[in-house]
């Protein structure tokens, strides 16, 4: 599966450039990167059509788990999917901004 190291990730996201995070609801209200796109694991298969086939897509998790499994399906469909490697964890080791689900400055651990 296709791989990127968050250096490599661009510096802001939009409906051309998706992050798309697939942690669980409450491990995005701790921390989560500004311009993703959340849907945990579980729903992504009923809420695909929420995803541009289109867009430049990136799939994060906390490490790389869950998100290897999201591009392996969503590469079985017809989506061109690549993991962010480290996942959050990495990205705020990297010093990338982290928000809370409110807005707030956020941890993911």
């Amino acid at each position: 599966m296709p791989s990127v190291p968050i250096g490599d990730l661009p510096e802001e996201f939009s409906e051309s450039v998706v992050l798309l995070d697939v942690r669980e609801p409450d491990e995005w209200d701790q921390g989560h990167a500004p311009g993703a796109l959340h849907i945990p694991l579980e729903d992504v298969p009923a809420r695909v059509d929420e995803v541009d086939p289109d867009a430049e897509l990136f799939v994060i998790c906390r490490s790389g788990g869950r998100s290897f499994r999201v591009i392996q399906w969503l590469n079985q469909i017809g989506y061109e999917a690549t993991n962010v490697s480290g996942g959050m964890v990495a990205w705020q080791k990297e010093g990338r901004r982290v928000i809370a689900g409110d807005g707030t400055p956020g941890s993911v651990y």
